[in-house]
């Protein structure tokens, strides 16, 4: 490093400084308004982002549900214990902290195509919404092996 003179920058307000290097009027606290913006700045980040986590939290617990209760109600097309696919689906999505809003799984099908809704309560950002989650399940008949029958 050179001994040469400092930039004006680096002296300003320091004991021994070029005269005319100090603070100049009106720039007192300045950089308090300005690390107070930035940190009003950064709360309102972290606030926001919190909100988006419970919304892919959501999401995540709805496709659950949604994969839950298509698996049930195709449990009850295939191997059927007396109440109807929709009331298995209704159950199971209910179980993973969801509601049944739809169930296309008629009884003589193959294939359950459901969708479920979970509420997702937002703090920040707005008023609380519902998430939908959709699955389906497609029951395969299983044919008899090579060396079966």
């Amino acid at each position: 490093m050179s001994g040469g003179p400092k930039p004006a920058a680096w002296t300003r307000g320091l004991p021994g400084a070029r005269p005319g290097t100090g603070p100049r009027p009106g720039e007192r606290g300045s950089v308090t308004v300005l690390a107070a913006a930035l940190l009003l700045l950064a709360g309102v980040l972290a606030l926001a982002s919190v909100d988006l986590m419970r919304a892919l939290q959501a999401r995540a617990r709805a496709q659950t549900a949604a994969d839950a209760a298509a698996l049930a109600a195709a449990q009850e097309l295939a191997v059927p214990s007396g109440r109807s696919p929709a009331e298995a689906a209704a159950e199971y999505a209910l179980r993973n902290g969801g509601t049944l809003r739809s169930c296309r799984c008629e009884l003589g099908t193959w294939e359950a195509v459901v969708e479920v809704a979970v509420e997702m309560p937002l703090s920040f950002v707005g008023p609380p919404r519902e998430i939908l989650g959709r699955a389906r399940a497609v029951v395969a008949a299983q044919e008899p092996g090579p060396g079966a029958g």
